[in-house]
Parts: C-alpha cells; sequence; structure tokens
C-alpha cells in the first residue's frame, strides 16, 4: 500500500494533467475514483484506487501526440533537473510533451512520450500490469538458478517482484518482461541474486517495441501502434 496522497496532486505527478486542471476537472465532476465522482480535496491510494476521466475531460485534451524514443544512456528521463540533460532536451517536438514512466540513466531504450495523461495512467497505474521487456547484459555468465530465482520473485524495495519472464540469450545476456514500475527494478533483481548489470535495455512496452531506431532518435507512433495499444488498454 502506497501512502495516500491528494487526487490532484497524483493527476499532476502522474502526467494526466496539471494539478490546476484537475481541480478544474474535479469541480466539474468529470473525475471518478473507483466508479465513484471525485471530490476535491480527495485522497487516494495509487497502489489500489482506479482514477478516470470521463469524456469531456478526454475532449479537452486537443491535439494529442505520441512519440516512441530510443534513449541514449547517462540522460536522465524527469522532464527538470539542473544541470544534466534531460529527455527533453534532445526532442524538437512542438507540443508539450513528457515521458511515461521512466529509465534510470544507465539504461538506454525504449521512452514512450506524450501530451495524453490518460493513456499515461492507464500505463502506469500497478493494477493493469502492462509488459516491459529488456535486454540485460551481466558482467559474469549467469546460471539458471539466477535467473530461475529471478523469473519466480525476489524481495526488493520492502516487496515481493511479480512473476517474471526470462529467456536466456547467450551466457551473460537474457531478455526478461517485467509487469511493474519499481525504481531500478531490474538492477536490484540482480542485485538480490549476488549480480550485476552491465548493459541494460528497454525493448518493448506492451505491443510497441524499439526495432532498429537509432539511439537518440524519436518518431510518431503509427496508427496501427497506436490503435493496437488503445485496444490493449481497453480506451478509445
Amino acid at each position: 500500500m502506497w501512502e495516500l496522497v491528494r487526487l490532484q496532486k497524483y493527476m499532476s505527478t502522474a502526467w494526466i494533467c496539471s494539478r490546476r486542471k484537475a481541480e478544474e476537472y474535479i469541480e466539474k465532476g468529470l473525475i471518478k475514483v473507483n466508479w465513484k465522482v471525485a471530490t476535491i480535496g480527495q485522497s487516494i491510494d495509487p497502489s489500489i484506487d482506479k482514477v478516470e476521466m470521463w469524456q469531456k475531460a478526454i475532449e479537452e485534451q486537443k491535439n494529442l501526440v505520441y512519440y516512441k524514443l530510443n534513449k541514449p544512456g547517462w540522460i536522465v528521463t524527469t522532464c527538470a533537473q539542473i544541470w544534466e540533460k534531460t529527455i527533453l532536451d534532445i526532442v524538437d517536438i512542438k507540443e508539450r510533451v513528457f515521458p511515461i514512466g521512466r529509465l534510470d540513466k544507465e539504461t538506454t531504450g525504449l521512452i514512450l512520450l506524450t501530451n495524453d495523461g490518460r493513456l499515461a495512467n492507464f500505463l502506469m497505474h500497478p493494477r493493469y500490469e502492462h509488459e516491459k521487456e529488456y535486454v540485460v547484459e551481466t558482467f559474469w555468465p549467469v546460471s539458471d538458478e539466477q535467473l530461475d530465482k529471478m523469473a519466480k520473485w525476489v524481495f526488493i524495495l520492502w516487496k515481493i517482484t511479480k512473476k517474471a519472464e526470462i529467456k536466456r540469450i547467450s551466457s551473460g545476456r537474457f531478455f526478461i518482461t517485467i509487469k511493474e514500475w519499481k525504481n531500478r527494478q531490474i538492477r536490484r533483481m540482480l542485485e538480490s541474486v549476488w549480480w550485476t548489470v552491465k548493459r541494460l535495455k528497454r525493448i518493448r512496452i506492451e505491443n510497441i517495441e524499439l526495432w532498429d531506431l537509432p539511439i537518440g532518435v524519436y518518431k510518431k507512433l503509427t496508427e496501427k501502434e497506436l490503435k493496437d495499444l488503445f485496444k490493449i488498454l481497453d480506451i478509445s
């Protein structure tokens, strides 16, 4: 269970919309929590409570755009950092976009950029358990026993991880698919079995794949990618 947070703060932190806009939507009765109309001042537990926007609020978010980016190493994912280069410093998109989820500075690979707060909420909320796939390279060969343990569960950040899917590539490389957004999760999973990540790259979020997109390059999601993603998320 997470610490309770004010609904408008959660909506802002999750990039659904600004805190001021969240308060406006709540006052208009356009936000629901667990299928009930939300109220100003309401607090929620983000790990269990379901937050939804009614159609009118969704329609107010005009010119929605969706991109995928191959994040370089040592770039900060968050939008505002002092003295560090961020994701938004390496893109030139006229709309005000934000990244969905995070990758730590050392990790490369797939990041989704959008101004659609509803999509961000559906992808990041713990209840939905959406798939994220990575390629992991370790400094030394990793044993079958270590991979099996990580696939079943390990104890990190005071919680047991959900079951993961792991496929070996070579003695020191493997694919891993997880359904959580825990901070530095895969690195912590390796550390829990006394091993260390050498390189980590995200290659897929649900149906959106990185493919051969060069490092530092971004492009719009295709109509098919977006349509299939919305179908998986059961949103329109």
